[in-house]
């Protein structure tokens, strides 16, 4: 009988906008028919890290910053996984910045969900990469890295939610899913998920964020024009929310596809097919 791994339940503080983020994450792979011996989810550091823990799949917990090409090559070696990377902006835009950006340019077709609480929830409410200057003692300002993605040419699928409108998250979690489903590259989904120990945001982002659906004209497809779009909304204080850009790219996978040597986990590795070269090794050495 095959032992299967049975999800834990969240270790969560009550509130925490991660629990919104897994609702619609497993919702979506329902609706998309994901099933669980067809996805891996990888996760990182932090509060967040755990949540691969809580879903029905297989799950993997990657070294600090490191999610991204750990499930870039999890998508490579099995091309047929949904592989989704998650994690929160500490993770992934410190340690892992320089990850997130590459994976923005190679556009493996695998889905990457940031929970920005704009805080290190995990180790007492330092301030994070995207914390707001005087956040504690924060001089610097924060990134936005919606618009880090917009510059960088390779990316296909921008996109970022807010817990507090769960309907508009679980739209956007499934066209990510959807996108890199489809091989069509990397689907990137930040979610604004308040810490309510820490960095309790739930007020001030609820007017802070501005649905990109309510601009008319706004086009996802205009990388120059979405770019402005975000520098403006930056300056007036507001955080955008909605898919910001969807583009057309290469995915990595099928680039790195080859007839002649199949993906590694997709091989034939029965020992007998292989025991001629083994003598024929054997012998070398006598």
């Amino acid at each position: 009988m095959t032992a299967t791994f049975k999800p834990a339940r969240p270790i969560w503080c009550a509130g925490c906008g991660d629990f919104g983020v897994q609702q619609a994450l497993e919702n979506s792979m329902q609706a998309l028919g994901i099933e669980p011996h067809d996805a891996l989810i990888i996760a990182g550091i932090g509060c967040s890290g755990s949540l691969q823990n809580n879903v029905r799949c297989y799950g993997y917990h990657a070294l600090h910053g490191r999610v991204l090409p750990t499930a870039t090559g999890a998508k490579l070696a099995n091309a047929n996984l949904a592989v989704i990377g998650v994690g929160g902006d500490g993770d992934g835009y410190a340690i892992g910045g320089g990850h997130l950006m590459h994976t923005l340019k190679r556009n493996p077709s695998l889905t990457y969900i940031v929970m920005n609480n704009g805080t290190y929830g995990l180790t007492k409410g330092q301030a994070s990469p995207t914390s707001p200057t005087g956040y504690g003692e924060n001089i610097e300002e924060n990134l936005d890295p919606m618009m880090m993605g917009l510059s960088i040419p390779g990316s296909t699928f921008l996109a970022r939610g807010y817990t507090g409108q769960p309907a508009q998250l679980l739209e956007l979690t499934t066209a990510a899913l959807e996108h890199a489903k489809k091989g069509r590259g990397f689907a990137y989904l930040e979610v604004l998920s308040p810490c309510v120990t820490y960095n309790d945001t739930y007020r001030a982002w609820r007017t802070d964020v501005y649905d990109l659906e309510q601009d008319d004209g706004y086009d996802p497809a205009n990388r120059g024009a979405a770019f402005v779009r975000m520098l403006e909304l930056r300056e007036q204080g507001r955080l955008p929310i909605g898919l910001i850009y969807k583009g057309e790219r290469p995915a990595l996978e099928t680039l790195a596809a080859n007839a002649d040597f199949p993906a590694p986990a997709l091989q034939d590795i029965d020992p007998a097919k292989f025991t001629e070269k083994y003598e024929q090794a054997l012998q070398s050495f006598m």
